[in-house]
């Protein structure tokens, strides 16, 4: 990412509120004599600005970030069909985003970081495809305008929800792609056995030759996938997660720490979540789930 942020623990800031006492003379022996009536002093008001709700590895995830991650999921092209993105879900996410951003600090791979080109790409795709901004007519200004304004979204949170996408997926590609080759055998395969199948008796169906270089391109993500997924399943039991906030423990990953208590490492966590995140990695950009 170009802009690196070191996000810090969240204080609650208390507000302590001052009052003046009046002194009140009062006269027995009609003579001036000073007695000071103390009002009683009202209870100092405290206000909760944000957060902690979990730490992974020392880094906090605050509620605001957990909010932003919500109202972001309209932008999740991956999300189609899967229902509403709970807290307990969007939490998972951003823990494993947290981890995979730790990972690339720590390789310093600046490869990953998305070219002004790439943002501008994948805007446009959204603008232009993703089903809620076509109904939006977010193609044009005063649509995607509107379309923020709905959802309580800018411009510059939306960039940063790409930039920081982008990064992870090129990081992914660097790091699972190179080296891994398809051979003519596995896609001759994949096109009989899985192809093949899904055409309806009567349905023309594309030559081998037509659809070869598409067949390559899902097998090598399968692979991708396969070995993203199996190294972020490694990252997350080496990693120290805990969870702060008991309501956002998701039943399906038994492996975090429960509030108050910090999972070490080597001790086993949860399977990892579907290494799509937001949509495979190869098609839309990771969001990481």
């Amino acid at each position: 990412m170009n802009a690196r942020r070191n996000l810090a623990f969240a204080f609650s800031m208390a507000f302590w509120g001052s009052q003046l006492v009046f002194v009140a003379q009062i006269s027995s022996a009609q003579t001036p004599s000073t007695q000071p009536e103390t009002q009683p002093e009202s209870a100092p008001s405290t206000e909760t600005l944000d957060r902690v709700v979990a730490v992974v590895n020392q880094k906090a995830i605050l509620s605001s970030e957990l909010d932003e991650e919500m109202q972001l999921a309209v932008l999740d092209p991956g999300r189609a069909g899967r229902g509403v993105l709970t807290p307990q879900r969007a939490l998972q996410q951003l823990i494993s985003r947290a981890m995979i951003h730790q990972q690339i600090r720590q390789e310093d791979l600046e490869t990953a970081e998305p070219t002004s080109e790439d943002l501008s790409a994948r805007l446009k795709e959204i603008r232009t495809e993703l089903p809620a901004c076509v109904r939006a007519n977010c193609a044009t200004e005063e649509g995607w305008k509107a379309f923020l304004a709905s959802h309580e979204l800018t411009p510059d949170r939306v960039e940063s929800y790409l930039r920081s996408r982008l990064e992870i997926l090129r990081f992914i590609e660097v790091r699972f792609r190179e080296g891994i080759r398809i051979s003519p055998e596995e896609i001759q395969t994949y096109y009989h056995e899985t192809l093949i199948p899904q055409y309806a008796p009567g349905e023309k169906i594309p030559p081998l030759e037509q659809v070869s270089q598409r067949i390559q391109e899902i097998l090598l993500q399968q692979q991708v996938n396969l070995l993203f997924s199996g190294w972020l399943d490694n990252l997350r039991k080496q990693g120290e997660i805990e969870v702060l906030d008991p309501s956002l423990e998701a039943a399906d990953t038994p492996g975090t720490a429960a509030p108050g208590r910090r999972r070490g490492r080597g001790v086993s966590t949860a399977p990892s979540p579907d290494p799509r995140v937001d949509e495979t990695p190869s098609q839309q950009g990771p969001g990481i789930e």
